[in-house]
């Protein structure tokens, strides 16, 4: 008896240690998912502004896991650990409870923990058609329920610009040309489709979107105007 007694204490103190591990991970998991957003909070602090944008406190933001494959929730926990530059921008869309930090380029550890503009592609906050791509099971799977005429807001340090969604097609992972310049000031997301597959995806779905109020052509540059060196995200499954 003295010898179960002293089995069913470790037991006890060996379970109560694994749950306070767990719990600590996971509060240790959900300080670290406000990180990028924090230090774009802060960048527009350091900047003049004639206009708040409006940009919740970082505290709220939250990652919506509930449409994400285990796989892309794993490596979205390990890219915490590693290093990323701050956001360049953040990007809303009301309808499907989206708001995620922009980062600057598309690979693995950049699409982990957010999404990534595309090189070559208009900046945000500069004009041209601003390409930004994402995981089709991670943060960008809610764009199955974007549609025409859905609103989507992309917030930089200085201004929030309103995009029109006018049009959502499926192209070949090799077909650049959702990137190239458009008459108007543009907004180009891009993810792999299906959104459900397992394998390498076959074709690209693309949401565009025109700046609201936006009746002047776009006269801004966008560097690699004639598709050079442009890339539509290369599926990772």
């Amino acid at each position: 008896m003295k010898c179960l007694s002293r089995i069913e204490r470790l037991l006890l103190i060996s379970g109560s240690l694994l749950i306070a591990i767990y719990v600590m991970a996971h509060i240790h998991k959900a300080i670290l998912s406000r990180a990028e957003l924090r230090r774009f909070r802060d960048l527009q602090t350091q900047q003049p502004v004639e206009t708040p944008i409006g940009f919740p406190a970082a505290s709220r933001y939250k990652v919506d896991f509930s449409l994400w494959s285990e796989k892309r929730i794993a490596a979205y926990e390990r890219s915490l650990g590693e290093h990323v530059a701050p956001p360049m921008a953040v990007l809303r869309i009301s309808k499907v409870h989206l708001e995620v930090p922009v980062l600057e380029g598309t690979d693995d550890v950049t699409l982990n923990r957010g999404v990534g503009h595309i090189a070559g592609t208009g900046r945000p906050g500069d004009g041209g058609n601003v390409g930004i791509a994402g995981h089709r099971d991670g943060f960008f799977r809610v764009l199955k329920n974007v549609g025409r005429g859905d609103t989507i807001e992309l917030l930089t340090p200085s201004r929030t610009d309103t995009y029109i969604v006018d049009q959502t097609v499926l192209v070949g992972p090799q077909d650049v040309s959702v990137l190239q310049p458009r008459l108007m000031r543009s907004l180009t997301l891009v993810t792999c489709y299906p959104f459900y597959f397992i394998g390498s995806a076959a074709e690209r779905y693309i949401v565009q979107a025109t700046l609201a109020n936006s009746d002047l052509p776009n006269l801004h540059k966008q560097a690699n105007s004639e598709g050079r060196n442009l890339q539509l995200q290369p599926s990772r499954r």
